[in-house]
């Protein structure tokens, strides 16, 4: 499922208890999908092999973003925050909206 010549991005739609994780490739196929509790550990640890590490990984601001954002920088990964407003308006452009929408979206 992953390819080595390919960059991959992650979007992560936060919420206090859960955090939805979309990854996506450059051609705009997502290759994974799913949700882990609110954790830098855990973000880390879905995703793929360090082979395959996005080369980026985007989260709107929040509540947490801060905490985050520092978290999984200290990890090593290549973490990018957004303006939630400026995020909520392009993502209110989509037919489907949920945290699993949002977190593609982001990707």
């Amino acid at each position: 499922m992953w390819r080595t010549a390919v960059e991959y991005y992650a979007g992560l739609d936060v919420s206090l208890k859960e955090v939805s994780i979309c990854v996506v490739d450059d051609a705009g196929c997502v290759v994974a999908r799913g949700s882990v509790m609110t954790s830098p550990d855990a973000i880390q640890r879905f995703l793929p092999d360090k082979g395959a590490v996005p080369a980026r990984i985007v989260h709107e601001s929040g509540q947490l973003a801060i905490w985050l954002h520092r978290q999984l920088a200290k990890l090593g990964l290549p973490i990018v925050c957004i303006d939630a407003r400026l995020a909520h308006k392009a993502l209110s452009a989509r037919l489907n909206k949920s945290d699993k929408a949002d977190a593609e979206g982001l990707a």
